[in-house]
């Protein structure tokens, strides 16, 4: 993984072809060195409703600057030194100075408690974001050549994206609606967008677009920081040795334990919602259906995934089932959006509807872009599909699966590619039965997911290549994210068990400082090295990662010849592997229930 990076840690040498499953012979066209005047039409609207977003997020922080002057204070005659408030709130965070600073110059903050610039920080920080966007849209009919391009829509995207989890966040701190859980996840997934924005510009060429890219980035991704450190001390922290665990607020629900009906399925999950994950297509009631030789005649019928998405309302509460027939589907950038909420895509099952592409960084774009499919609509359902990308290993980073969606869940689908198969970018997220393939760093992002009872499967890669199954990119200490591999089969394909020897397996490098990967209740096979983890680079994280195995089994399995890196641990505690289940990792708000999808909460298996 990693923007301008080839292959595995190890030098690439020769570019050698991979003799396994065909590939079809298929490229992608070239990108437009200018966007449509369609979509300059549907980034512009989407910026005049940002603007809305941050004119109402301002408001709340004039509540505090008009108080202060109902009771004869004037921000104007105050020094500009920072209060003892604001100096406590600051040393919280990792980047104090700019804290202070960029308090100093927002109303409301001089004369506002402690309590207060809990809000007044993620306020300020949504302004600084919400003026980015707009200054960074001013480029917007700048030529580009493909490259560049890509990385600035990747950008507009991810800061409206930052924006609207922002606002989010803001609306749940100040008006008590939500979960700590919700706001922690949303502050770390915008500072997971800033991260991703900036790394696309890394090869850019364009100096004139990387310069006033970076110039509206700068200081975004530490304001973000300090807004997550700041919330997250207000609310407590009772995770185990400081390591950050997204389990904060479950005494709040009055929680203990989560029961399991003799069905499998947990029993608060309603009888209806577990009819909808098994049903059978048969008796299926389908909102929309999407078929290759379907036709509009009756409402509901459409021959693209693209148009049936289109048709779907915005902003949703309800959720819309899409049933995909049987066949394979190549769109360009297709992608369910943020706008599109409560989604549910059923298929004929894996191998049959098939949702591929061949997009690959020697494109000219960057990896975020080259998905096969997309999704970013909260509460995202996928069930029986296979998503691929073709480009082969040859092309390096090639997604077939990009998920930035809350509450998503994935369930009985195929997840193909060979380098960045499956990028779990951000939010929560739940893979259940799925099989999921690749070679280097193919499972990675910076989103807390669970991945319980599915089989993963290591591909022979390129000469001098090695395989790394996660490659977790948790930047910030606060973040609520990683990669918990729950009771699955970690296996090789026959290509790759045939010549083992000569292409060592790992189970995960870490990609950023905080990288957090957990293995519990696993079956490893002896494909994976004895080592079990690879360095990123020389010494890099391997003191602030977090590496953890918890009772797995089969010949891979052994710890007595593992790293001994500080930051890896076996862990001997259930109360400590507790931490990365289902109930404690992903749980937050009760999302899960209510999809219907049959998952264990606690350890058990």
């Amino acid at each position: 993984m990693g923007y301008g990076r080839l292959g595995s840690s190890e030098s690439i040498g020769s570019i050698a072809s991979l003799q396994t499953e065909p590939i079809p012979n298929q490229t992608s066209s070239p990108s437009s060195t200018n966007p449509s005047r369609k979509k300059r039409k549907l980034i512009l609207l989407s910026l005049l409703s940002f603007f809305l977003l941050v004119a109402c997020a301002i408001s709340a922080v004039l509540l505090v600057h008009i108080r202060a002057k109902a009771s004869g204070s004037s921000e104007a005659l105050v020094q500009r030194q920072p209060t003892q408030a604001i100096s406590k709130t600051c040393s919280k965070t990792r980047y104090p100075d700019l804290c202070v600073n960029s308090l100093l110059d927002f109303p409301g903050s001089l004369t506002a408690g402690e309590r207060d610039l809990v809000h007044i920080t993620v306020n300020m920080t949504l302004s600084h974001v919400g003026r980015a966007l707009s200054d960074a849209s001013e480029i917007i009919n700048q030529e580009m050549d493909t490259r560049a391009r890509s990385a600035y829509e990747d950008c507009l995207e991810l800061l409206s994206d930052s924006v609207d989890q922002l606002s989010r966040s803001l609306s749940s701190v100040t008006e008590k609606v939500g979960s700590t859980d919700d706001v922690i996840t949303w502050l770390s997934a915008a500072l997971t967008n800033h991260d991703t924005c900036t790394e696309g510009f890394e090869d850019v060429q364009n100096g004139y677009v990387k310069d006033h890219m970076s110039q509206q980035l700068k200081d975004l991704g530490e304001l973000v920081s300090n807004s997550l450190a700041i919330f997250a001390d207000s609310n407590g922290d009772d995770d185990f040795s400081g390591i950050p665990i997204q389990n904060r607020r479950r005494r709040l629900m009055g929680m203990s334990g989560f029961p399991v009906s003799k069905s499998g399925f947990p029993t608060w999950v309603t009888r209806r919602e577990r009819r909808l994950l098994d049903i059978p297509i048969s008796a299926l009631q389908a909102d929309i259906v999407v078929s290759k030789n379907g036709n509009r005649s009756d409402g509901k019928t459409y021959k693209t995934i693209a148009a049936a998405i289109k048709a779907v309302p915005e902003k949703s509460t309800r959720r819309t089932i899409i049933y995909i027939r049987a066949g394979r589907y190549e769109e360009n950038n297709l992608k369910v959006g943020k706008k599109k909420r409560n989604i549910m895509f059923i298929g004929d099952g894996k191998g049959k509807t098939v949702i591929s592409g061949g997009k690959s960084v020697l494109d000219g774009l960057t990896t975020f872009h080259t998905a096969s499919f997309a999704a970013t609509g909260n509460g995202f359902i996928a069930r029986d599909i296979t998503f691929e990308n073709w480009a082969g290993p040859e092309k390096h980073q090639a997604v077939a699966l990009r998920v930035g969606a809350d509450h998503s869940v994935i369930y009985r689908c195929n997840i193909i590619g060979y380098q960045d198969s499956l990028y779990v970018h951000s939010q929560r997220q739940f893979y259940r039965e799925c099989d999921i393939y690749g070679t280097v760093d193919f499972i990675f992002g910076n989103a807390a997911v669970v991945i319980q009872n599915c089989s993963i499967y290591a591909r022979k890669p390129m000469t001098q290549q090695k395989n790394t199954i996660t490659a977790q990119n948790r930047k910030d200490p606060n973040q609520n994210t990683g990669i918990s591999i729950h009771n699955c089969k970690i296996l090789a394909t026959p290509d790759l068990e045939a010549s083992k020897s000569n292409f060592p397996t790992y189970l995960g490098r870490p990609w950023k400082m905080y990288s957090r990967t957990v293995y519990m209740l696993s079956y490893i096979g002896d494909h994976i090295d004895p080592r079990g983890w690879l360095e990123w680079n020389d010494t890099f994280a391997l003191d602030t990662l977090y590496y953890g195995e918890y009772m797995n089994y089969g010949p891979g399995a052994g710890v007595a010849q593992r790293v001994t890196w500080s930051g890896y641990r076996v862990i001997t505690s259930a109360v400590e592997a507790a931490k990365f289940t289902v109930a404690k990792f992903i749980y937050g708000s009760s999302w899960l229930p209510s999809t219907g999808v049959a998952y264990v909460a606690g350890l058990s298996v």
